[in-house]
């Protein structure tokens, strides 16, 4: 049977460890919050037009005459 220091201890550890716990879940909550209004942003903002792209012109090179 555990003593009475020992139930402490645990009790102590659990504590430790319910705090960590609940630091992660608050800046889980935070970070979820971000991305959400950065999505609502994203859906509200006009999408842009794709550019379109300019065809790329052809070097004019010397034509060569062939020997035969």
């Amino acid at each position: 049977m555990a003593t009475a220091n020992q139930i402490k201890y645990r009790m102590g550890q659990a504590k430790k460890k319910l705090t960590k716990l609940n630091k992660e879940v608050t800046s889980a909550k935070a970070n979820i919050k971000k991305l959400e209004a950065a999505l609502k942003k994203a859906k509200v903002a006009p999408k842009a037009k794709p550019k379109k792209k300019a065809k790329a012109k052809k070097k004019k090179t010397a034509s060569r005459k062939k020997k035969r």
